[in-house]
C-alpha cells in the first residue's frame, strides 16, 4: 500500500491531479479524529492521507478533540518530548513526507510543557522557539529511528516554505509585502538570497536529519521557493471588502496558488521517490 503524510498544498495538488488522472478513486476514513479523508486508488491499492500536526509533536494546536489550556488559540503549548499521539498514524506505510515550519515562527518564544494535556493542568514553562523547535525535531528522530523499518518505509523531510511578508527582503521599500507582485525575485549570483525564513531553523533541521540513523531523504524546497514572491494569494487571500477598502490589510504572503509553485515541489518528490 502506498500512504504518505504531506504538506498541505502538496497533498491538495496531488489529490486533484490523482483524481483527474485517475477515475477509479474512492474516500476512506482518516485515520483518528484529526485526519483528512483518504484518497485511493483501486487498481493500485493505494491511499494518500494528510496528518495534521503543525509542531509534529504534541501540541495544544494538533488535535482538535483535546481541550486547549487556557487561551491558547493564539499562543500554542508544546510538548516537545511527546509525539506518540501522531506517531500512530505513521506506522506501517511506504512513504512518510515530514514538513514542519509555519507554526514555529508565529512567536519568538514558545510555551511547553514536559508531559500531556491535562484539563486542570496550567503548568508550563517558555523558552526561545530554536531550543523548543530541536528538542521536538530530535523527539520526531528518535520516534523515527525507534519505529520505521529503511527496508519498508522510505523517509522524505520537506525543508521551509519561506514567507515574502517583508518587501525589504528584495530591496522594494515601497511594496506592501507580496502585494500585487507578478514576477519572480531576479536571482543576483554575487548575494546568497534570504528572504521568509528562520536559518537558525533550517540549520537545526539539516543538522538533526544528518545525524538520525534512519535516512531521511530532504527536498529542499526553501530556496527555489525564496524567488517566488509572485506564487502567493496575496491579496486574493484576504475578503474582498478588506481587498477593496485597504491594499495594505495583510496579504497572503504565506500560502502559495494552486496550480502554481507545489506543482514544483511534487516534481521534486516524485523524481526523489523514483530515484530509491
Amino acid at each position: 500500500m502506498f500512504q504518505t503524510s504531506l504538506l498541505t498544498s502538496e497533498y491538495r495538488y496531488l489529490l486533484s491531479i490523482s483524481v483527474t488522472t485517475f477515475q477509479k478513486f474512492w474516500v476512506l476514513n482518516g485515520l483518528g479524529p484529526n485526519s483528512k479523508p483518504k484518497p485511493a486508488h483501486r487498481d493500485y491499492n493505494a491511499t494518500l492521507e494528510f496528518n495534521w500536526a503543525p509542531y509534529l509533536v504534541e501540541s495544544s494546536a494538533g488535535d482538535t478533540s483535546r481541550p486547549l489550556i487556557g487561551n491558547h488559540k493564539s499562543e500554542p503549548v508544546v510538548v516537545p518530548e511527546s509525539i506518540s499521539e501522531h506517531g500512530q498514524h505513521w506506522k506501517g506505510v511506504d512513504y512518510l513526507v515530514f514538513d514542519t515550519y509555519a507554526w514555529w515562527t508565529r512567536f519568538p518564544n514558545l510555551k511547553f510543557m514536559r508531559v500531556l494535556f491535562r484539563r486542570e493542568s496550567t503548568e508550563y514553562r517558555e523558552t526561545d522557539l530554536n531550543t523548543v523547535y530541536e528538542k521536538g525535531l530530535r523527539t520526531w528522530a528518535k520516534w523515527e529511528e525507534d519505529n520505521v523499518n529503511p527496508n519498508l518505509t522510505a523517509v522524505f523531510f520537506s525543508s521551509m516554505s519561506p514567507f515574502h511578508d517583508r518587501s525589504l527582503d528584495w530591496n522594494n521599500p515601497d511594496a506592501f509585502d507580496c502585494a500585487r507582485e507578478t514576477t519572480p525575485i531576479f536571482p543576483n549570483m554575487s548575494t546568497h538570497l534570504n528572504v521568509g525564513i528562520n536559518q537558525q531553523l533550517f540549520d537545526i533541521t539539516e543538522n538533526v536529519t544528518k545525524s538520525m540513523k534512519v535516512p531521511v531523504h530532504i527536498l529542499n524546497i526553501t530556496i527555489l521557493s525564496e524567488y517566488r514572491k509572485d506564487a502567493h494569494p496575496s491579496l486574493y487571500g484576504v475578503s474582498r471588502d478588506k481587498r477593496k477598502s485597504d491594499l495594505k490589510t495583510n496579504p497572503d504572503c504565506t500560502h502559495w496558488c494552486l496550480p502554481g509553485l507545489p506543482d514544483t515541489w511534487n516534481e521534486l518528490l516524485y523524481t526523489k521517490i523514483i530515484s530509491i
